[in-house]
């Protein structure tokens, strides 16, 4: 990780869960971490407590609507202004709401377009800019899938998310041969854990908060610093080599 120090990594759905435990991680290593999410506050503690530890990075919180392309095009812009650019782009934010697929409310689709495929496109488009514009020729984009991108999960609720991920399954892949196709050593990788135990079910069992407590007292969850720990491993691969996918499961997970 020795490379990255005093670089710059996006890394969007900061807040919370994965998003907080990778950009606490990237801090940790020395990294310039613009954190970003529709609601900072959580971030600047984040970030705080991050200065309190004399972590060698810093963390900047920007607040942004992903689901707003004009937001991150902005968050694009302010970065390159303050930061020259984004050197590791970490397309981590992801929602999912119950909607089924015969009977799913539309505007809870769109809103999983949006988040899960439509901002990562984006955000991976202008990292991609940003890159080549500085002639970096060693940044990584890494987005945090799910194995429900790579199958599709027995639960109505869960069917359209699993679509969003494993677009995010086909668009690594694109990633990754349209870098090559540019004669670029900036490298894409996927990482698809299992069940993490964050606020994430509780956001998608929103009405149920019992039943996303059954989730996790299941088994012994993977946590998000188990994650974080997938990216710091990621980055640290020798630049000739490409990680296409890691996927990681919880040992007690059947499927």
């Amino acid at each position: 990780m020795e490379r990255w120090k005093g670089r710059v990594a996006l890394v969007t759905g900061a807040s919370v869960g994965i998003g907080a435990a990778v950009a606490r991680a990237l801090v940790q290593q020395g990294m310039r971490v613009v954190g970003c999410a529709r609601n900072v506050d959580k971030i600047e503690k984040l970030a705080a407590e991050c200065q309190s530890a004399g972590y060698s990075g810093t963390l900047i919180p920007y607040k942004c609507d992903l689901s707003n392309e004009e937001e991150i095009l902005s968050m694009f812009s302010a970065i390159k202004t303050l930061h020259k650019g984004v050197d590791v782009c970490i397309n981590n934010a992801g929602l999912a709401h119950n909607e089924p697929l015969l009977s799913g409310k539309t505007e809870g689709w769109r809103n999983m377009i949006d988040v899960n495929v439509l901002a990562l496109s984006i955000c991976t488009r202008e990292a991609y800019k940003s890159m080549k514009e500085r002639n970096v020729d060693d940044g990584h984009i890494i987005n945090i899938n799910s194995m429900g991108g790579h199958r599709m999960v027995p639960s109505a609720d869960e069917h359209f998310y699993c679509a969003t991920k494993y677009a995010v399954t086909a668009l690594t892949e694109g990633i990754r041969q349209e870098l090559r196709e540019a004669n670029t050593h900036i490298r894409a990788t996927c990482i698809s854990p299992g069940i993490v135990e964050t606020e994430f079910a509780f956001r998608h069992h929103n009405s149920d908060p019992e039943k996303a407590a059954a989730v996790y007292e299941s088994m012994k969850c993977l946590k998000a610093e188990d994650i974080a720990s997938a990216v710091t491993f990621v980055l640290s691969a020798p630049p000739h080599v490409q990680i296409g996918d890691v996927q990681m499961r919880p040992v007690e997970q059947v499927s």
